[in-house]
């Protein structure tokens, strides 16, 4: 008799639990954003701003984006080209091309889009530049300066 009790609450509590963990609280926001994307060739790219040629884009999925109402900001950033519609390899509805502004700092600092009235916020680093130029009279591999 006990052992068909036990059971009886077991299945019944199990039943409960997916109730009771659905109204712990309010579902995820399905608003994302982010700078750059993970690629085959670049990985760890996500939220991590590009130097040099490379193009660094501003990514967010925002249902119902639309233009003149979603827009990026962030303090380092300057945008341009919004395109709306998907993005290939990454859930996004609204895209644009982000550029650093002249002198900024390494650091961490936000990127954030509008997206149907309320704003939605990611970090993302600017890493230090490296160097461009190779110093007057360095070493070249190849030039036969290294030769004994």
């Amino acid at each position: 008799m006990r052992r068909s009790a036990v059971l009886v609450a077991a299945a019944v509590l199990g039943m409960a639990a997916p109730a009771v963990a659905s109204a712990a609280g309010p579902a995820p926001d399905p608003v994302t954003v982010q700078l750059n994307q993970d690629t085959a060739v670049l990985h760890g790219q996500v939220n991590v701003y590009q130097r040099g040629d490379d193009a660094n884009v501003a990514l967010a999925d925002c249902p119902g984006a639309q233009a003149g109402a979603t827009k990026f900001s962030s303090p380092v950033l300057k945008f341009s080209g919004y395109d709306f519609g998907p993005f290939v390899s990454v859930r996004a509805t609204v895209s644009a091309a982000a550029e650093l502004v002249p002198g900024t700092a390494p650091g961490r600092y936000p990127l954030t889009v509008a997206c149907g009235g309320k704003p939605y916020t990611t970090t993302f680093s600017v890493p230090a530049a490296q160097v461009s130029r190779v110093p007057a009279g360095a070493a070249k591999a190849g030039d036969g300066s290294l030769a004994e």
